[in-house]
Formats: structure tokens, C-alpha cells, sequence
């Protein structure tokens, strides 16, 4: 007992040793002043990685305004995490009409319509993106003819607007406000982010959707520029016809639209080079692949019960995403016969109705902790559509994939991973229960998928800074040094004769036939002096 107790000389050493030590530490932090962040977010899943970083800049004592339309789909009216300006106008998102053409688009896929109407249907897709665009620059051109709106803005004083330039509003408005711009980027409403900001060339940088590679033969090397026409052709149909106009109307015609996005202070890009391809890139490109990733958390007891009466054989996840919740009903029943089949559990987020085919090893929810799943070690597979943030979180933990991918930029996520050989992609048109089920088959149990997706994950692990604590440093530096010029390139502001050297090139050739022109006229009068001075002396 007596080796319990101290003298009481030693516990008052003890207390002023712990007082010193709180004095240093409370004097050696660095005390934190919380800035004021101007949020413009884009809807829907893109709001998700948003919201991720609202939560954390809170956490550091930040005050986050978000702006919202009245008819947002995520975004919430309130939040103890931020607070709201509720705009009295569309965001440019319909919910209910866009999953019904999605749903269309998928059955006329799977019905194997005519290449017309397929056609059709795609064009229709692209139609509703042109019209969300069109309706958000209503949105910001009421904004701006709204002065107590606009004078309360300036007035409050924001250190740094945070936007996702999927679409181009929050970049308008920023530019507007005369505020450090800071993007949440892997699209901008050209494109990938890496095409509007750092040289990419098409040698060797694939054009998202031509499904290729670094590494090009010559034939690929003609599709990739092919594609490459392709979309700026898209681009001036699309984007240049409704952005041109309203910057020209509001900001004078001798502004280009896009100079606006690549004015941006840091670009921090939702993608790392576990899942990029090498290529060039720029000081103000910050890379946070996997910021929303983080350790699983426990299960719900009966999700956890679950999991586990799958014994040694494990679990397979499955979820499409926030815009399909549900499968044409012959998608389903043959995805379900293909689980039944397996001895594996299988965890399946499907809202529609429950396929005949069912087998007793599915559980079917509403909605499923995804993460937490993910990071559960009895997961084997994860059957995904292909969005950016499943993706990394199947990197991040580790879990090999089969791809369902429906839209968007799906199928290039998709072909990134199965170049690295951690993926089996299927085409949605064609799916049934047998080539489902080979797949499934294939991704359980040849050790490739796994071997190669926990490298994967390991070169995705190894950083010296996690990527959300990379994030929050470079925003607060721009809050700091109210931006970051000394990171932007200025060549945003050069023609593509200047940028090119072009006009260098031209001037340099004509200073050469000039002096070429000049030797020969020389060349000539002197040999005409010679010639003409042989002959006097002949006569």
C-alpha cells in the first residue's frame, strides 16, 4: 500500500511540472483565426464531397456560408455545420425527371433499341445538362441584378469563395465579388479539370472517354485526337452557347469565359495518381484523391450479424449510386439469380421491386453504410457503377471491383481500373446471369484483383499529409495570404498563337527567308558584276 502514496513534496514537483508543461505547449500553438468561406456548390452526388469539406473547415473553426436554390436536392435548408443564403430560384436540377431519363436510357440500352433512337436518347442527356447550365446563369444573373444581395455579400466580408466548377455559377460569382476563387474540381464545364488548367498533350494524355491509356500506339493516337475534336466541338455547342453571352453581357467582350476558371487561386482535384495517369500538371493543383475515405466504423448489430454468418467466404457490396437506385426489372432478376448462386453474403442497396430470383444469401436496403463496408475485412467485392468516390473508397480499403457503369464519366473510371488490373467491367446492355456471375467468379477468386488493389491501396496510404489535411492547409493558406498568384500561370491570357509560339515561329521563318532572299539577291548581283566584268575584258 505504502508503495502507492507519494510525499507530498513530489506531487506539488508533479502539478508545477504539468502546469509548465500546458504553459509551453498553449504558448508554442499556433492560435487559430477563423476565417469566413463564401460556399457555391453543385447538387446532387458533387455535394456529398462537398459537404466533407464544409464539415472539416467547421471543425477548424471557420464559418461556412452555403448558398442554395430553393429546389436543392441534397443540400440541406439547415445545418449545424453551416449556415444558408436560400436563393428564390432553380438550381437547374430536377430530381424526379432526371432519374426518370436515366432510367430510359438504361432500358432502351438493355432492349437493344435502334442506333437512331439510342442516339436520341443520348442527345436528350446532353440536352438536360445544357438546360441546368442555362437555368444556374438565370440564377446568377438574378443575383446580380439583386443589389441588397450582391451589397450584403460584399459586406460580410468572405476571405475565399469555395466552388465546384462542374458547373461555372460560384466561379461568375466570385469574380464578381473580387474574392480568392478555390475549387473542389475533377470537372469544369469544359471538361476535365487537367485540360483547362495544365498542358495535356494528346501524345500522351487520353481524352477522357476514349478509353485509353499513357502508353499509345499510333492508331490510338488518332482516336485520342479524334476525341479530341470531338469534344471541343461538343464544347462550343454546349458551353460556349450560353456562357459566351452572359460574360460578354456582364463582364465585356474582351473576356473569354474560361479565363475566369483558370484564374482560380488552387485547384484541389478530387484524383491522385493511383488513379491518374502521369501527366503534366501546375503549382496551384493540389491533390486530394481519397479525402472523404476514411477508417470503417462499426456496424449496425443485425448489418453486423449479417456480415458475419458469411463465414470464410465473405461479403459482396453492391450499390449504384444516388441517381440509380433501382435496375430495370430484368437487370435485377438476373443480377440476383447470379448472387443466389454464390456462397458468399451479399449486402445489395436496391429500392425496386424484389426480384423473383432472389436467393436467401441477399440482403436488400434502402440505403447501406458504404465505408463501413468497405472496410469491413469480410468484404471480398464491390459491384459499383463507377462514380469517382466509390472508386477511391474501394482503393482506399482495398476491395477489388466489378463494374456496372451506366453514364457520365463512369466508363473512363472504370477503364482506369481495369487497366490496373483491379477491375472486371461489364457493359450494362449485355449484362445476365451468366456473364455477371463469371465475372463475380473471376474477381473472388484469381488473387490478381486483390493483390494488385492492396498495392494499390498501400501507394494510395503512403503520403505524408492525409489528403482532407492537405486540403484544409492550402484554403487556409489562401485565407492567409487572401490567394495565391504566385502559384497561377498567366497563360490563360495568351492567344493560342502566342501560347503556341506561333507568332514566334512565323517571325523567325520570314527573318529567315528574308535573309535567305537578301544572300541570294547578293549572291546574284555579285555574280552579274563578275560576269559582266569577264565579258568587257573578253572584248
Amino acid at each position: 500500500m505504502s508503495n502507492w502514496l507519494l510525499p507530498v513534496e513530489s506531487l506539488s514537483d508533479m502539478y508545477q511540472l504539468n502546469w509548465v508543461t500546458l504553459a509551453v505547449l498553449l504558448c508554442s500553438s499556433t492560435l487559430i483565426n477563423g476565417g469566413k468561406v463564401l460556399v457555391f456548390p453543385v447538387d446532387g452526388s458533387h455535394w456529398i464531397n462537398m459537404k466533407i469539406l464544409i464539415k472539416e473547415l467547421h471543425s477548424r473553426n471557420h464559418e461556412v456560408t452555403v448558398l442554395r436554390p430553393s429546389d436543392s436536392w441534397y443540400i440541406k435548408p439547415d445545418s449545424f455545420y453551416y449556415k444558408t443564403l436560400n436563393l428564390k430560384s432553380s438550381g437547374g436540377i430536377d430530381k424526379e425527371g432526371f432519374g426518370s431519363l436515366v432510367t430510359t436510357l438504361l432500358t432502351t440500352r438493355r432492349e437493344g433499341a435502334s442506333l437512331w433512337f439510342r442516339i436520341s436518347m443520348e442527345y436528350e442527356l446532353m440536352l438536360q445538362v445544357y438546360e441546368i447550365n442555362k437555368k444556374l446563369l438565370q440564377t446568377v444573373e438574378g443575383m446580380f441584378e439583386n443589389s441588397k444581395l450582391m451589397q450584403s455579400l460584399r459586406d460580410a466580408k468572405y476571405d475565399l469563395l469555395l466552388t465546384d466548377p462542374a458547373y461555372g455559377g460560384g466561379v461568375l460569382l466570385g469574380y464578381r465579388l473580387g474574392l480568392p476563387l478555390v475549387f473542389n474540381v475533377r470537372w469544369t464545364v469544359q471538361g476535365e479539370g487537367h485540360q483547362a488548367i495544365a498542358p495535356s498533350p494528346l501524345s500522351y494524355v487520353p481524352i477522357p472517354g476514349a478509353m485509353l491509356t499513357d502508353k499509345m500506339t499510333f492508331t490510338q493516337r488518332v482516336k485520342n485526337f479524334l476525341y479530341y475534336l470531338f469534344t471541343s466541338l461538343y464544347i462550343q455547342w454546349m458551353t460556349d452557347s450560353t456562357y459566351k453571352p452572359f460574360v460578354h453581357r456582364h463582364f465585356g467582350r474582351d473576356v473569354h469565359y474560361m479565363e475566369l476558371f483558370q484564374s482560380a487561386d488552387i485547384w484541389l482535384m478530387r484524383n491522385d495518381f493511383t488513379f491518374e495517369f502521369p501527366r503534366p500538371t501546375m503549382p496551384n493543383v493540389v491533390y486530394m484523391g481519397g479525402f472523404q475515405c476514411k477508417p470503417s466504423k462499426p456496424l449496425s448489430k443485425e448489418l453486423e450479424d449479417f456480415v458475419q454468418s458469411s463465414g470464410e467466404h465473405g461479403v459482396i457490396v453492391m450499390t449504384l449510386g444516388t441517381l440509380v437506385a433501382k435496375l430495370p426489372e430484368d437487370i435485377a432478376e438476373d443480377i440476383a439469380a447470379a448472387f443466389a448462386q454464390l456462397p458468399q453474403k451479399v449486402i445489395w442497396r436496391h429500392t425496386g421491386k424484389r426480384p423473383s430470383t432472389l436467393g436467401n444469401n441477399t440482403l436488400l436496403l434502402d440505403w447501406l453504410p458504404q465505408n463501413d463496408l468497405l472496410g469491413h475485412p469480410k468484404t471480398k467485392v464491390f459491384v459499383a457503377h463507377g462514380g469517382t468516390n466509390g472508386i477511391q473508397e474501394a482503393i482506399y480499403h482495398g476491395v477489388p471491383l466489378v463494374g456496372l457503369p451506366l453514364m457520365f464519366d463512369q466508363h473512363d473510371n472504370f477503364f482506369r481500373m481495369e487497366a490496373r488490373g483491379v477491375a472486371k467491367v461489364l457493359d450494362i446492355a449485355t449484362v445476365n446471369r451468366d456473364n455477371f456471375l463469371e465475372a463475380l467468379k473471376e474477381v473472388l477468386y484469381e488473387p490478381s484483383y486483390s493483390d494488385k488493389m492492396k498495392t494499390l491501396s498501400n501507394l494510395h496510404r503512403d503520403q505524408p499529409m492525409k489528403p482532407l489535411d492537405r486540403a484544409m492547409f492550402w484554403i487556409e493558406f489562401v485565407m492567409r495570404h487572401k490567394g495565391a498568384p504566385h502559384l497561377r500561370t498567366e497563360s490563360y491570357k495568351m492567344s493560342k498563337i502566342q501560347y503556341y509560339s506561333i507568332d514566334v515561329v512565323s517571325f523567325l521563318l520570314a527573318v529567315i527567308l528574308l535573309v535567305f532572299t537578301v544572300f541570294i539577291s547578293v549572291v546574284k548581283f555579285l555574280c552579274r558584276r563578275v560576269f559582266c566584268r569577264s565579258k568587257a575584258k573578253t572584248e
